[in-house]
């Protein structure tokens, strides 16, 4: 892959231009990931509302019918039901891990299999969480998708 940077004083914004000689799964994960760069969702923390963008979220969890996001170093509650943050978020590389938690693939640093097929994985930020054994397909199918197939 070949990248052009090429400062423009004239522009208001950022233009991203891809060229490709044919378009296939790596030329739309490219895409997806600039998109991305302008998701946010609205949270509340510290008695204020905030916008986080995507791409800083670590991992989602619902507890007791509320819905946390996690950042690298704070926790944040919003509105969204997991499963609409899930079916909003999916094709931006997040995946479900358990029945209440989905994670950010590109916040992940490695995973180890723990005792009844479950799995640990450990986050770029040092924290852990539990993959459930019925989500491991889902979250090997977000790697080999992650590693562009």
């Amino acid at each position: 892959m070949k990248i052009n940077a090429e400062q423009d004083l004239s522009c208001n914004e950022i233009e991203v231009t891809i060229r490709y000689p044919q378009k296939d799964r790596q030329v739309d994960r490219i895409i997806e990931f600039l998109q991305s760069f302008d998701m946010q969702i609205k949270c509340t923390g510290d008695n204020t509302e905030r916008m986080i963008r995507i791409l800083d979220i670590y991992y989602i969890e619902s507890v007791d019918k509320k819905t946390f996001i996690y950042l690298e170093n704070a926790v944040y509650r919003t509105d969204f039901r997991l499963y609409q943050l899930k079916d909003k978020l999916q094709a931006y590389g997040f995946v479900q891990i358990s029945k209440s938690c989905i994670l950010n693939i590109n916040a992940l640093d490695s995973i180890r299999p723990l005792f009844n097929s479950r799995m640990e994985a450990a986050l770029k930020n040092g924290e852990k969480v539990n993959i459930n054994r019925s989500y491991l397909n889902g979250v090997k199918r977000a790697l080999e998708g992650a590693k562009g197939e």
